[in-house]
């Protein structure tokens, strides 16, 4: 018998391999804590829902008085309250006055805000860190205290009573918060791209709006949506400085609903139901970028 034959007959047959035992990823997560999280999304959702929900179904009880017994609701629901908002107050006059308000403050106050955050972000002038401090000093005054001097000041001026009025106000509460978020934002655009428009002979405002803009397009959007959002809910400037019944925001119209002794619970949940459209529209045509324009523009100081 050969050495080799011994060797063969010695070492036995070769035992299949093992399975090699896979190894979590990091920042993978195992099915518990995948169901966890999971689970508290989902309660998190229904917490947020549950208002919402409450509110409509607020809005399809008759009466004005059906919120102190809403299990009565159930049994007689109707959408007589949206068809008389829609029929019989000046909720289109509303509208039309809220969208003019809202989207020239978005305009306005985005242009604003993105020249500033870039400024501040590339430029290096005298006074440019205080610039951004002075910003967030204008937000630590209290709005009772500035309705009266801004009053006189609009009034001066001609704009009461205007769809001016409100905008410019609406800006000088959004334009601090959005020059914040921009300037964080254009702060993690390299400076190389700055160079290259130079490079191809383009100016700083060219620069700005051919190059920067579009790479600035998330948080462009946030700001957007947080403007917008601040000109619909604003209430104190929009009860003061508008006088003509027409020219009343959603934020003025709803309280024609309340008198000194009434409240037409039932129509005020039906008008705020519908004005939670506009917003809901908006919110969709840029949620595609909410998420990368809130996390993006935290990344550096």
């Amino acid at each position: 018998m050969s050495t080799t034959t011994l060797e063969k007959t010695q070492a036995g047959p070769i035992p299949a391999a093992l399975p090699r035992r896979r190894t979590r990823g990091r920042g993978e997560r195992g099915p518990l804590g995948a169901a966890l999280l999971h689970g508290g999304l989902v309660v998190a959702s229904l917490i947020a829902l549950a208002p919402v929900a409450w509110l409509f179904y607020l809005s399809l009880g008759p009466d004005k008085e059906d919120y102190l017994h809403p299990g009565e609701i159930a049994g007689r629901l109707t959408f007589s309250n949206y068809s008389f908002v829609l029929q019989h107050t000046a909720f289109f006059d509303w509208f039309k006055s809220t969208m003019i308000v809202a989207l020239g403050t978005t305009v306005i106050g985005v242009f604003v805000a993105a020249t500033t955050g870039y400024a501040v972000s590339r430029m290096r002038f005298p006074g440019y860190k205080p610039l951004m401090w002075v910003l967030l000093l204008t937000q630590a005054f209290p709005i009772a205290i500035l309705i009266v001097p801004m009053y006189e000041i609009f009034s001066e001026l001609g704009l009461v009573d205007t769809y001016w009025s409100l905008i410019v106000i609406n800006c000088t509460t959004a334009v601090p918060y959005s020059a914040w978020l921009l300037k964080g934002y254009f702060d993690t655009i390299p400076f190389e791209i700055d160079e290259a428009g130079r490079v191809d002979g383009l100016t700083p405002f060219g620069t700005f709006f051919r190059l920067i803009l579009p790479l600035a397009r998330p948080g462009l959007a946030v700001a957007a949506f947080y403007n917008f959002i601040t000109a619909i809910g604003e209430v104190a400037f929009a009860t003061t400085f508008m006088l003509d019944d027409s020219k009343y925001t959603f934020a003025v119209g709803l309280q024609t609903f309340v008198s000194e002794h009434d409240a037409q619970w039932n129509y005020m949940a039906a008008t705020a139901v519908l004005i939670a459209i506009p917003v809901t529209v908006f919110f969709y045509l840029v949620q595609k970028n909410l998420v990368t324009g809130l996390t993006a523009g935290g990344t550096k100081g």
